[in-house]
């Protein structure tokens, strides 16, 4: 089968695009033809050195993914060409975690694209529960988007922040993925957005999604903003995935007793802990990755009902990844950066 793979570390010239052997499903798995995926951050990190991460060359890339049943194994849940998307956290079942639903801390994890072989290929073969209908009004471009941003999105807005449609949120770095998709579920709950990017076009696409106050952190102080956008009062939820360059904005915008959740160090993961504001202002400092298969079920209802339609940025053929990780390193995006499966 055509495949994107790696056969080493280090740049572009790394990915390759070839053949890889047809995987065949075990017991209590579903065989998938691969239509579409999209470039999560993961990507790069994995081409560059896959450092900490155990996996073996050659590795095919990607998490998320969308496509069809081609095998069910006599899964009676699905049917031969049914639409599906992909969880891509395959957990052990039967540690203390899987065994009270927290799949998603499990001691075991293997992740697709990490661990294990990924997306990126025409076929896929993965557990059955790890498999999800296709909202009905989504192109498995979009659908494959929902396996990791959405998810990642959902478990730190409604899971770990806990937003109510009465409170204010503010969303760092608008523009990728997992921002666009918090804001995005921000708000369907109701909650006030405060969105921030170094870039002025991309602030101005948020203000047409719908974002009520745009922050150019290139231009002006964060916090200062953020106490001017709310009165002096502050924002009840930070969602932030920038890490030491932006932490300590962060921790000033928010309220008295307000919930910061973060999910990436990109800036780097030693930023200053300003331990004296954390307990007199008694905030809450929460961590998050991914999601478990109970709260994609419940993503999945809530994009279904309120017709959420990930953003996409560019498309590009599996000849083209080249091209696409070219584009995600460049933090040109607006939205997912997707790969059509050929």
């Amino acid at each position: 089968m055509k495949a994107v793979y790696l056969n080493g570390h280090g740049g572009n010239e790394v990915v390759q695009v070839g053949e890889q052997p047809r995987p065949s499903p075990a017991p209590g798995e579903v065989l998938l033809r691969m239509h579409a995926s999209t470039l999560n951050q993961v990507d790069l990190y994995m081409r560059n050195s896959g450092a900490g991460i155990t996996h073996q060359l050659p590795q095919i890339m990607g998490l998320d993914g969308a496509g069809v049943i081609a095998s069910s194994q006599g899964d009676t849940a699905f049917t031969e060409g049914q639409r599906v998307l992909v969880h891509p956290g395959i957990a052990c079942g039967r540690c203390e975690f899987c065994l009270r639903g927290q799949d998603v801390l499990c001691t075991r994890m293997s992740l697709l694209g990490e661990h294990r072989h990924g997306t990126w290929s025409q076929w896929l073969a993965l557990p059955a529960r790890n498999v999800f209908p296709t909202p009905a009004h989504l192109d498995d471009l979009q659908a494959a988007a929902l396996g990791v941003n959405h998810l990642t999105a959902w478990r730190m807005v409604v899971t770990q922040a806990r937003l109510q449609a009465w409170e204010t949120v503010l969303i760092f770095g608008i523009g990728g993925g997992v921002s666009l998709a918090a804001l995005q579920i921000a708000q369907a709950l109701g909650a006030r957005t405060l969105v921030t990017s170094r870039h002025a076009d991309k602030l101005e696409r948020a203000r047409a999604l719908g974002a009520d106050v745009v922050i150019d952190s290139s231009q002006q102080d964060v916090a200062k903003a953020v106490m001017a956008a709310t009165g002096g009062r502050g924002v009840d939820v930070v969602i932030e995935n920038v890490g030491a360059a932006m932490w300590s904005s962060a921790l000033k915008s928010l309220v008295r007793g307000g919930r910061l959740v973060t999910c990436g160090a990109t800036s780097g993961d030693q930023p200053g802990a300003d331990l004296r504001r954390l307990f007199i202002r008694q905030l809450q400092v929460l961590g998050s990755t991914l999601g478990s298969l109970h709260e994609m079920h419940d993503l999945l209802a809530f994009v279904n009902r309120h017709k959420i339609t990930p953003v996409m940025d560019q498309v590009f053929a599996m000849d083209q990844v080249h091209a696409a990780l070219d584009r995600l390193e460049s933090s040109q995006q607006f939205g997912k950066v997707g790969l059509q499966i050929s």
